[in-house]
């Protein structure tokens, strides 16, 4: 009894002292960075987990399209809407930065499925503008409440004024809030599958999986082209000038290890894929996967 306690003991303290070498990593990197950071990041196999100002409310940036997809997904389980229904792209709805709907002629008309695709894989404004009207703010924020994420909010459609009353911090965080620590809750409960439609969480984790930045979480944990086999992580990003953020669910033989990076107030505003917060980001994940699953667990 008195071998079983020691072991356990032993092992307990080097994984509280790895934790710690992992946390004084990214401690480092977030101080060397011009700019701030709030950072959270999850192994779902042992439940440990390291942070920097996980419960800081950050501007999302694109990020806040993922909860978007969460709820359209939560209606087509309901019933309310379907997948293969067809949304149709008129002028009105079309607005400018990523995405390739605003470049098509109005009347094209992609399914609910496709515009949640573009929404995530290219970021896609106009898309995700239809998907809004589709399913509507109320209930994804009434989806975000249920969640019990107290500091996650979509403020109004993309590139569009707000409609009716709005919370007096918009002006702040722009299309929405939350926090990382809320984002990853968020992805967990994709990976968890509260939904409770294994075919839904499976689509959902599918399109996490083809999205199409692949600069930050992904950038040294992969190879950029992943088109021979599925690519190990499904992400969202979310980009400002002054903000870079990606939250993801890295996929590894030790398990599933979620990451949720946010940066803001960066003095680097570059729009390149040496941007200084985009390599901030992508040494962290680095950090955290070869913490906790070293290539050899893999």
């Amino acid at each position: 009894m008195k071998r079983l306690v020691v072991f356990l003991f032993a092992v307990a303290f080097t994984l509280n002292a790895f934790a710690a070498d992992l946390q004084k990593e990214l401690n480092a990197l977030a101080a060397e960075h011009h700019g701030k950071v709030a950072f959270y990041a999850k192994d779902l196999k042992t439940s440990a987990t390291v942070a920097i100002d996980p419960d800081m409310p950050v501007s999302t940036a694109s990020v806040i399209k993922l909860p978007i997809m969460v709820e359209a997904f939560y209606q087509v389980k309901a019933g309310k809407h379907r997948l293969d229904e067809r949304l149709k792209l008129t002028k009105e709805n079309q607005v400018e930065g990523s995405g390739v709907l605003t470049l098509l002629q109005p009347g094209l008309e992609p399914t609910l499925q496709d515009a949640i695709t573009l929404m995530i894989t290219q970021s896609d404004n106009t898309a995700t503008n239809m998907v809004i009207d589709a399913i509507g703010i109320p209930a994804v924020n009434e989806r975000i409440a249920a969640m019990g994420l107290k500091n996650t909010y979509l403020y109004k459609k993309v590139f569009m004024p707000p409609q009716g009353p709005t919370p007096p911090d918009q002006k702040k965080f722009g299309l929405g809030k939350t926090t990382a620590r809320e984002m990853a809750q968020v992805l967990e409960s994709i990976e968890r599958c509260d939904l409770k439609d294994a075919a839904l969480c499976k689509q959902m984790i599918g399109i996490l999986k083809n999205q199409n930045v692949r600069t930050m979480i992904p950038r040294y944990l992969e190879t950029v082209d992943t088109t021979e086999t599925d690519s190990a992580i499904g992400n969202k990003t979310g980009s400002l000038d002054e903000v870079r953020n990606d939250v993801g669910i890295v996929y590894t033989k030790h398990g599933p290890i979620i990451i949720s990076a946010f940066t803001y107030d960066n003095a680097d505003h570059s729009w390149s894929v040496d941007n200084t917060a985009e390599i901030l980001v992508s040494k962290m994940a680095k950090a955290v996967i070869d913490a906790w699953a070293p290539p050899a667990a893999k």
